[in-house]
């Protein structure tokens, strides 16, 4: 009983923390950027064609070189991207 509660409650905290991890967006693929507030297919496509034209982003601040994102949209996915 023990273990199986364990093992319950380690998948739960796995399962969280997977809920709440920053997406990366110098390698997030199509559907992680798709998740992230206000983005979609085409504006997702325009991240990864700049980042595959440029190189990877140096700050977060680098999305608002990509077609389609100004200073909202990255106000909005602020606390959910990473470098």
């Amino acid at each position: 009983m023990f273990k199986r509660t364990a093992l319950f409650v380690f998948a739960l905290l796995f399962l969280v923390n997977s809920a709440f991890a920053a997406v990366n967006i110098n390698n997030a693929d199509q559907a992680a950027l798709e998740a992230l507030p206000g983005v979609g297919a085409a504006k997702a496509t325009a991240i990864i064609e700049y980042r595959t034209q440029h190189g990877n982003f140096k700050t977060k601040e680098g999305l608002l070189q990509v077609k389609g994102i100004g200073p909202k949209m990255l106000e909005k996915m602020q606390k959910e991207i990473e470098i």
